[in-house]
């Protein structure tokens, strides 16, 4: 059953429409997210979501129930919908315990509750410490188990982990999808950090000028995107022309490469999408690329080159694989299928 739904949904400020057109559906106990740039619009759709922000048109749903629609916003404290805010917003005098337990002040198992959150966040030996004598990423964990105190029927987190350094930001997003997938707790974490997103996600909503260009999963956003903007956002892209051959061959100056889309025909105008790990290292290879630069990150080794035709993609070739700007190395195309669009749509 969707837990939340959101129906041609528009949504923004004063005068200004920020959100056009989104539809999208969180199934519950799924983890989505709004991925994209600043300024695309995903931070104003989760205050539409928390009842923050009225909707100019369209409808938000919350399981069977409408939540706002154009002239009516049912008020944030009557969503059942709990909040992770970018700062924490954790209150200075109160303890971790107290911290936690503060939404659920009148529960007859107030401290039960609060117990077993503390327990769950790893937090049991820090229930008298207040927040300045946390970290970051303990204060985060907190304010994750506050939220959850009052058991919400969704959680929404908005750029929960930007404030903490990349090795804690990588470890606590896993942490906390462990955290909700524990409570089959449905949450929308909004973020502009890809990895963070597909680390945490079960769906990914990628913006972009606020329009949803693609909800789906992580693996399907990275391997059969929906948009050119999406395939250079979503992991590193690069195109390069072709001309259609058939129904599903491409001509390029890579050779005739298989297409994942049979939309087209003979003698189309495309553009082929190259990821990193679609070419492959390749000495004596009569196929060859020039050496513009070279960056070694310890388990492979990043080049951007450029082909023949002056068109430039990246490589990730396993180890430490050292060629100077400059060089000609010999590369293949590994992919068996490749994605491709109309080059009037790049």
């Amino acid at each position: 059953m969707s837990i939340l739904t959101l129906s041609h949904l528009a949504c923004g400020y004063a005068d200004s429409t920020v959100v056009n057109d989104l539809s999208l559906s969180l199934e519950s106990g799924e983890i989505g997210c709004l991925l994209g740039p600043s300024g695309c619009g995903k931070t104003t759709t989760l205050r539409a979501i928390a009842g923050f922000e009225p909707v100019i048109q369209g409808e938000i749903w919350l399981a069977d129930h409408v939540i706002s629609r154009a002239g009516f916003t049912l008020a944030p404290e009557k969503r059942e919908i709990g909040m992770v805010f970018q700062d924490y917003a954790l209150f200075p005098h109160l303890s971790v315990a107290d911290n936690i337990a503060f939404g659920i002040r009148k529960h007859p198992e107030r401290a039960r509750i609060a117990s077993e959150l503390m327990a769950l966040v790893k937090l049991e030996h820090l229930a008298q410490r207040y927040p300045h004598e946390l970290s970051g990423g303990q204060q985060q964990r907190v304010a994750l188990a506050r939220a959850l105190a009052p058991s919400p029927r969704l959680l929404l987190m908005d750029e929960p982990f930007s404030n903490l350094d990349v090795e804690l930001r990588r470890s606590l997003s896993n942490e906390v999808r462990d955290i909700l997938k524990a409570r089959g707790t449905s949450a929308i974490l909004v973020t502009h950090d890809q990895e963070e997103a597909f680390a945490v996600s079960d769906k990914v909503g990628v913006f972009q000028h606020g329009h949803l260009e693609q909800w789906d999963t992580p693996g399907r956003l990275y391997q059969t995107p929906a948009t050119p903007f999406v395939a250079t956002f979503v992991g590193q892209g690069f195109f390069i022309p072709g001309n259609a051959v058939d129904f599903e061959s491409v001509r390029t100056e890579l050779g005739v490469i298989k297409a994942k889309q049979k939309d087209f025909k003979e003698g189309d105008v495309l553009r082929v999408l190259l990821r990193p790990d679609d070419i492959l290292y390749t000495p004596g290879s009569p196929l060859t690329a020039r050496v513009v630069s070279q960056v070694f990150l310890g388990a492979s080794t990043r080049y951007q080159l450029a082909l023949a035709s002056g068109a430039r993609v990246e490589a990730a070739f396993p180890g430490f694989v050292e060629h100077h700007a400059g060089e000609q190395i010999g590369i293949a195309v590994k992919a068996t299928a490749l994605t491709t669009f109309s080059a009037a749509q790049i």
